[in-house]
């Protein structure tokens, strides 16, 4: 009976660590269980009576309940987190046109000079010293538009 229980505590704890690093809920409210109920069975096979047991299986409960609350709030807040690098971070960004010929140039984002194609054919015509804004990331092209007045870095 105490292996059991001990067994069962194992499988909580690695439960509610597996919550902490995948967490959607289901193996840390399982992993609470298991533990809860390994502790109250591991104390109750060492011959302990209900009234050691009950508190012992709620104090663990108590502990696995604040660490599926920490991870729950670790995971929402990393939802809520913007992407600071990386082609999904490229978009929406000001830059100025270095070069520009024809259908491609070169812009200036961020301190980097990147290779640059109009979004749209109406937009072809952009000169040097424009400000433009990322619209899109294809490989390492970027697909740019002209930036409205109210998006000017230097306004």
């Amino acid at each position: 009976m105490i292996v059991v229980g001990v067994v069962l505590v194992l499988v909580g704890v690695v439960l509610l660590v597996a919550e902490a690093h995948l967490p959607a809920g289901v193996l840390g409210v399982s992993g609470g269980i298991s533990l809860a109920a390994g502790a109250a069975i591991a104390i109750a096979g060492t011959g302990a009576g209900l009234l050691l047991a009950l508190p012992v299986a709620a104090g663990a409960g108590a502990i696995a309940a604040l660490w599926l609350a920490i991870a729950a709030r670790g995971a929402l807040a990393a939802q809520g987190l913007k992407t600071s690098a990386g082609r999904e971070a490229m978009s929406g960004r000001v830059g100025t046109v270095r070069r520009w010929a024809g259908n491609d140039g070169q812009v200036l984002v961020d301190g980097a000079l990147w290779r640059a194609r109009p979004s749209l054919p109406e937009e072809a015509t952009l000169h040097e010293g424009d400000e433009v804004v990322v619209e899109r990331v294809t490989g390492l092209t970027l697909g740019v538009r002209k930036a409205e007045e109210w998006e000017s870095q230097w306004s």
